[in-house]
C-alpha cells in the first residue's frame, strides 16, 4: 500500500515590494510545487506536496523565516 504527499497551501503576507523576491525563494524549496503572486489579503500563494509531516513542517519553517515574510497561514488540504 503505497502512502499519498501530504498537499499544503501556504498563504503569505509579504513586506511591500518584496512579492517577487519571496516567489523567487520559495519556488526553490524542496517540495514545493507552485507559488503565486496573488490579490486580495495575502500576497503569495505558495503549494508544497511534502511526503511527511516533517518534511511539511521544514519547508513551512523555511517560509516562515524569509525576510520580508510577515505572517503565514498553513492549509493542509483534505483527500
Amino acid at each position: 500500500m503505497s502512502e499519498e504527499n501530504i498537499i499544503a497551501y501556504v498563504l503569505l503576507n509579504i513586506a511591500l515590494g518584496k512579492e517577487h523576491e519571496i516567489r523567487e525563494k520559495a519556488g526553490k524549496l524542496d517540495y514545493v510545487t507552485e507559488v503565486k503572486i496573488v490579490y486580495g489579503e495575502y500576497d503569495v500563494v505558495v503549494r508544497i506536496e511534502a511526503p511527511t509531516f516533517k518534511a511539511l513542517d521544514r519547508t513551512v519553517s523555511m517560509l516562515r523565516s524569509m525576510n520580508g515574510v510577515l505572517k503565514t497561514i498553513t492549509l493542509i488540504a483534505s483527500s
